[in-house]
């Protein structure tokens, strides 16, 4: 994890400045966001992650960057009167995810495919079921049901001429 200064602006109260923050999962996932302190709260202005973030990843955010964001700020930490939730993890720092990485190879393609059937069966969108369960964009979901078709999990989706 990375946090560098990225500008200050001084007021006549105080000062508001933004902060660069690069997260780097294990498995390749990157998070970049540019955060805002000002009059010592902290917000988030900017998110860009390569996979897409979950909802349930975005929630999270906050409590990965918020130590050593306010250790480069110079502000206290919250994370110190908290200590049970830390614990509850059983993770440390930027190693938490709240989806757990999608299996590779043909174990993935297995897995696009039960969550196709399965969104077909309900009535659902299929495509929208796979992308929910990947964490990735439309396209790449698209291109994992076109490799679990190739694989011999899905039937072609259209008749060849």
């Amino acid at each position: 994890m990375s946090v560098s200064p990225a500008w200050e602006v001084q007021e006549h109260t105080g000062a508001t400045a933004w902060f660069q923050v690069g997260l780097v999962f294990g498995d390749g996932a990157r998070v970049d966001a540019l955060a805002v302190v000002a009059e010592g709260r902290v917000s988030i202005e900017d998110v860009k992650a390569r996979p897409a973030l979950s909802l349930a990843d975005l929630t999270v955010l906050a409590d990965w960057i918020e130590e050593p964001l306010c250790k480069a700020c110079g502000m206290e930490s919250y994370a110190d009167e908290e200590p049970e939730e830390a614990e509850e993890g059983g993770e440390s720092g930027g190693a938490r995810r709240a989806r757990p990485p999608w299996p590779r190879g043909i174990e993935g393609r297995w897995l696009v495919a039960q969550e196709y059937r399965a969104a077909q069966a309900e009535g659902l969108d299929p495509v929208l079921a796979v992308m929910c369960a990947t964490g990735h964009s439309r396209r790449r979901s698209l291109r994992l049901i076109a490799q679990a078709r190739d694989a011999g999990f899905l039937t072609p989706g259209h008749a060849r001429r």
